[in-house]
């Protein structure tokens, strides 16, 4: 069987992310740059390896933009870069949509609302289907 991309471009020509996370990890740095723990406080649910993989891949796509600074403790910023912020009014539209949803269907959410700084992302669904 072969293993299939996580990115991948369809035949409409859109851009599909692959990963669990890379949703929250961009909509939580729509907020301003980032550092990693403040990202994993955002998403707890994320495991640290995870988190770790998705913002690398976020970063080869040239969506995220990692600033390492040389001190003790290390320290690394995530930003978005321009192509980043053009997924701005996708990221917001899909989130309103969400909670839109939720309230249809009685499912109760949890989430960080960036304006309102909101610091958790916890989904509470029957079948985390979000």
């Amino acid at each position: 069987m072969t293993r299939r991309k996580k990115t991948e471009v369809c035949p409409a020509g859109m851009l599909t992310v692959g990963g669990k996370w890379k949703f929250w990890i961009l909509y939580s740095v729509l907020g301003g740059t980032r550092r990693f723990g403040e990202l994993q406080r955002l998403i707890p649910q994320a495991s640290r390896q995870m988190l770790t993989l998705q913002l690398r891949e976020l970063e080869q796509m040239g969506i995220l933009h990692r600033e390492v600074y040389a001190q003790v403790p290390p320290k690394v910023e995530y930003s978005l870069t321009p192509k980043g912020w053009s997924l701005e009014p996708m990221l917001r539209q899909s989130y309103a949509w969400g909670k839109w949803y939720c309230a249809q269907f009685g499912i109760e959410h949890d989430w960080p609302v960036l304006e309102d700084g909101v610091e958790r992302i916890q989904l509470h669904s029957p079948a985390n289907v979000l």
